[in-house]
């Protein structure tokens, strides 16, 4: 286990060792209130010629930030809008910024979300760390009506007229506590100074937010796309196809092995996600879990037993090379697609046109 994943398990729980970081926790959370105070006092108004969405959370790690993002894009693009996007393309080292990113463009310029977004969303995405000159670029360079910010809603230097708060519904606040003795980046009361809040997760498992209402999401995992050759297939025909003959060979033989059993690899922020997507496919997972954003090997693909080894889109971007012979013939991408309600989007529609016509 690395540190960054010690790190972030210690948050889930009131670890003895971390209370002792209470006072920088403290000087932590009084500074960033006064950082935002000034910048927002001094950066907020200053609007672009299209709304700009911020879709960000208050605590470190992932929590289903991109495939919120794709959803939206696609979403609005359904009800007329030309959505674009803007990343800070983390993990990505471009000669130049802002970076205009298309599903051609290296992951080592781009970054793995940003890349992701490109080629799911099919919209103009445009990364760099200055976000208030991504946006500029963006809308400069396409004739873009709303712009969403992966990620950024502590990067109060850009101006916002509408925030998205997502919350991992599986990890909530960790142990409520802000950096470094907890995973926020901010307290749980910022949420009620955002537009729409989005919960991630079963709602059994979900924080309690109090008077906050939210909106439901849901990732739903929609195919399997092999690898090295590209090619598709429906989740229960992948199944199918690759159990059936283990199942009957089960019934026959009486044995307990187990034969759904699959790797599973994801350099993602919360890797226990993408294992419990899996189980709740029928199979038993392996989980390999590595850290946020790390660039995956065809080794740390590679088990003696042959299995079926399941990566994340995030990671699969990352991972196609121009020898594609390279790649096992066992490795699988699992496409997903996050779930959100039709009520959501009409009220976020209706909003940006409020935007719009103030404007």
């Amino acid at each position: 286990m690395s540190l960054e994943q010690r790190i972030t398990h210690a948050w889930q729980r009131d670890s003895l060792w971390l209370k002792l970081l209470l006072p920088l926790s403290w000087l932590f959370r009084v500074v960033s209130g006064l950082r935002r105070g000034y910048l927002q006092s001094r950066y907020q108004g200053q609007s672009f010629t299209a709304p700009v969405v911020i879709v960000g959370n208050i605590s470190v790690g992932g929590s289903g930030k991109t495939p919120l993002i794709v959803a939206l894009v696609k979403a609005l693009k359904q009800r007329g809008f030309k959505p674009g996007v803007v990343s800070r393309g983390y993990g990505g080292k471009a000669v130049s910024y802002p970076l205009m990113v298309t599903a051609q463009t290296a992951v080592a310029e781009s970054g793995d979300e940003p890349l992701l977004i490109a080629q799911l969303a099919q919209c103009p995405m445009v990364v760099g760390a200055d976000r208030r000159a991504a946006v500029s670029y963006l809308l400069s360079h396409h004739d873009c009506d709303v712009v969403l910010s992966d990620d950024g809603l502590q990067h109060y230097r850009l101006h916002r007229d509408i925030e998205i708060v997502v919350i991992d519904g599986q990890r909530g606040f960790g142990n409520g506590r802000c950096l470094p003795a907890g995973p926020l980046r901010e307290g749980p009361e910022r949420l009620a100074q955002a537009d729409f809040v989005v919960m991630n997760g079963s709602p059994s498992m979900a924080p309690d937010l109090g008077d906050i209402s939210s909106q439901q999401m849901h990732i739903a995992p929609r195919r399997m796309t092999h690898l090295g050759s590209g090619e598709s297939q429906p989740i229960e025909q992948w199944v199918q196809e690759h159990f059936l003959t283990e199942l009957l060979l089960k019934e026959h033989l009486l044995t307990d092995q187990s034969v759904k059993r699959v790797h599973a690899v994801a350099a993602i922020g919360n890797p226990q996600r993408f294992a419990n997507t899996l189980e709740q496919l029928g199979l038993d997972v392996e989980l390999h879990g590595h850290d946020d954003h790390q660039a995956l090997t065809t080794a740390d693909l590679a088990f003696e037993d042959n299995l079926p080894v399941i990566i994340t889109a995030k990671d699969g971007v990352k991972l196609v090379a121009d020898d594609n012979s390279a790649i096992a013939d066992n490795i699988w991408v699992l496409e997903i697609e996050a779930e959100i309600d039709n009520h959501f989007i009409d009220r976020l529609a209706a909003q940006l046109q409020s935007v719009k016509t103030a404007d």
